[in-house]
């Protein structure tokens, strides 16, 4: 099983290509406990004002690329936000 480093990794390079649970690994480890799931969707709650979500969705096991490339906007500002 890889480690949500590797996700990360993967992610970066191939927004495409990630699986979904694997999306939510990584969400759960920076975002916590999803706030909204047994629809569709999953919605993360993060912690700056203005729009405080992650939303992402299963799209046949697969993460869809543009909420990938959103994940990782948030994980980096997440980021910079601690340091």
């Amino acid at each position: 099983m890889a480690g949500v480093d590797d996700i990360l990794r993967k992610m970066q390079s191939n927004p495409k290509g990630i699986r979904f649970k694997d999306l939510c690994r990584v969400c759960d480890h920076y975002f916590g406990t999803v706030r909204q799931g047994g629809t569709s969707h999953r919605i993360y709650r993060t912690p700056w004002d203005g729009d405080p979500r992650v939303n992402i969705q299963n799209d046949k096991g697969k993460a869809k690329a543009y909420q990938v490339k959103q994940v990782l906007k948030a994980v980096k500002r997440l980021k910079n936000e601690k340091a």
